[in-house]
């Protein structure tokens, strides 16, 4: 989808704007967190996978709870959720500037706070990404996915470099408490926001129900199935660089808490550039092959990072390895929303998340322990070939074309006037829908339908089924389940504007005189499981 708008059109609208700078101030103390942990990591503990899983301990919660995150997303104002998020780091950030002031801090309990801290991002980061798509129009949705991408790596282009002065001229509980402060912004900008909140006639979908939708919906949505494989992967192998960059520093450059933040700069400057080249890069090559030059950018930078001596050219290679970071990251993060309607795009998003942080965690312990038993080079030289595989993978989960599905409700659906009096929860519910179809017609209709069973069960149906009446081969019938009668009217408000093919094409098919008739039935047991029928007396054989 060629970009209709420039990567700082979405600043235009007041709300995104006044969110994303007050972003920029909570990703900069976030940051100088991040490396007044890992450093402090490196002063308490000499085990290299200790200082790994730092990077560990803040992306497990985000595999953990992303997905309980997303569903909150799609069922609870958007707005409180992330102000409870916020204020939840905000007490853990104190908490912990407390504790390394009073030097209580050991391993294990700087992992319990920075695991904490990303228990507040897990719940934080659905709701926020979902909630772009509420503040600016759709048109400007990729350029606003890139121009968050690119704040939080503008802050970590300086963040670092600056954590890194901190921490060595006042202690890793200055940059602890500076993290604290940095969260005030964002929670004032939160309250001043009024979102206008859907209406909806229907109950709120229980946690649980919320969830297993959540998931039924990517499983029969083909592109975000391929964003899942890809993201994972890439995952596993970038997870290295961050992991790792404490000990590349000490290990590798012989350097100190200075040259570890100005490498983190590096790529985060890197990134930066690679956020001001997506929207070019989108018009000119295709999703897929952006994706294949960020995974070979990385694996390059990898190698150079792990053969590297000199400071100077480990950030130049970090300057490869941010670019191609935030490329393929805005890339996914896009495709998830443009393919994804409003009601589940939480979800989708929390998901998308908890694969790809998942793989981010895996990896960086994974690659903490190779680090630790055969040497940090070769543990680069590892996540390298990762990278390369990640290419190869792309022959077989080709990312999907941008696409300007319309993906608004339809909101053709009208709830039937019905003959008995049932509640909402009444059920189950069997729905059949007759069609008469022409022999000359049956191969599209055949292929229509395998379309629609997806839709069906994606938007919630159980028990699809196509049937052919023996007597009237012209007559074919689909039928499906829905738990309760609610969940019926869910199921049918859930299609939207895209969907809307499908059932045209399927209706000029019918040949009958009027629209092909639906059949609304509620399954009752006509018999008692007691009765005589499914229980008969015993026989007795010896009579």
């Amino acid at each position: 989808m060629p970009s209709n708008s420039s990567t700082l059109a979405p600043l235009k609208h007041e709300t995104y704007r006044r969110i994303w700078f007050a972003s920029l101030a909570s990703n900069f103390g976030g940051l100088i967190q991040a490396v007044g942990a890992a450093w402090m990591m490196t002063t308490i503990t000499a085990s290299e996978d200790m200082v790994a899983l730092v990077q560990t301990s803040t992306a497990l919660p985000i595999m953990l709870f992303s997905l309980i995150s997303g569903a909150l997303a799609d069922n609870f104002d958007r707005r409180r959720v992330m102000l409870t998020a916020q204020v939840l780091m905000l007490v853990v950030s104190a908490i912990l500037t407390v504790f390394a002031l009073l030097g209580w801090i050991t391993p294990w309990l700087l992992l319990l706070f920075t695991f904490l801290i990303g228990c507040g991002t897990a719940l934080n980061n659905p709701s926020w990404q979902a909630s772009v798509g509420d503040m600016v129009p759709r048109a400007d949705l990729p350029a606003a996915v890139t121009l968050n991408s690119m704040g939080f790596n503008m802050t970590r282009s300086v963040g670092p470099a600056i954590g890194g002065v901190i921490v060595a001229a006042a202690g890793a509980a200055a940059a602890f408490a500076v993290n604290a402060v940095s969260y005030l912004a964002l929670i004032y900008a939160l309250m001043r926001w009024k979102p206008a909140l859907p209406t909806s006639t229907l109950p709120r979908e229980s946690l649980g129900s919320a969830i297993f939708a959540g998931l039924r919906y990517i499983s029969m949505s083909p592109n975000l199935e391929k964003v899942l494989v890809r993201g994972f992967t890439f995952g596993v192998g970038a997870s290295s660089v961050l992991a790792l960059l404490p000990i590349v520093a000490i290990d590798l450059v012989s350097g100190g808490p200075l040259s570890y933040g100005f490498m983190l700069g590096s790529f985060g400057i890197g990134a930066i550039g690679g956020g001001a080249l997506n929207a070019r890069l989108r018009d000119a090559l295709s999703s897929e092959i952006i994706i294949r030059y960020a995974f070979a950018g990385f694996a390059v930078s990898m190698a150079i990072t792990a053969a590297s001596p000199f400071a100077v050219l480990t950030c130049a290679g970090l300057l490869v390895s941010g670019a191609c970071w935030v490329l393929a990251l805005s890339l996914f993060n896009t495709i998830v929303q443009l393919s994804t309607p409003r009601w589940v795009v939480g979800r989708a998003l929390s998901l998308y998340q908890t694969v790809t942080f998942g793989g981010i965690a895996g990896g960086s312990w994974f690659w903490g322990i190779v680090a630790d038993r055969f040497g940090v080079s070769n543990a680069l030289y590892g996540s390298a070939a990762v990278m390369v595989i990640g290419v190869l993978i792309g022959f077989r989960f080709s990312m999907p074309a941008f696409a300007s599905l319309n993906l608004d409700p339809l909101n053709r659906f009208v709830e039937p006037a019905l003959g008995l009096d049932i509640t909402p929860r009444s059920g189950p519910i069997v729905i059949q829908v007759d069609y008469q179809i022409s022999d000359e017609d049956l191969p599209e209709f055949l292929k229509l339908m395998g379309e629609r069973r997806r839709i069906r069960i994606r938007d919630g149906a159980r028990a699809w089924a196509l049937m052919r009446d023996l007597e009237n081969p012209g007559i074919w019938t689909e039928t499906y389940h829905t738990p309760t009668w609610v969940e019926y009217i869910r199921h049918n408000q859930r299609r939207t504007q895209a969907d809307a093919e499908n059932t045209d094409r399927l209706r000029n098919l019918h040949r009958g005189a009027d629209l092909p008739h639906v059949h609304r039935m509620i399954e009752r047991q006509a018999i008692p499981p007691s009765d005589d029928v499914f229980h008969k007396a015993p026989i007795d054989i010896h009579h």
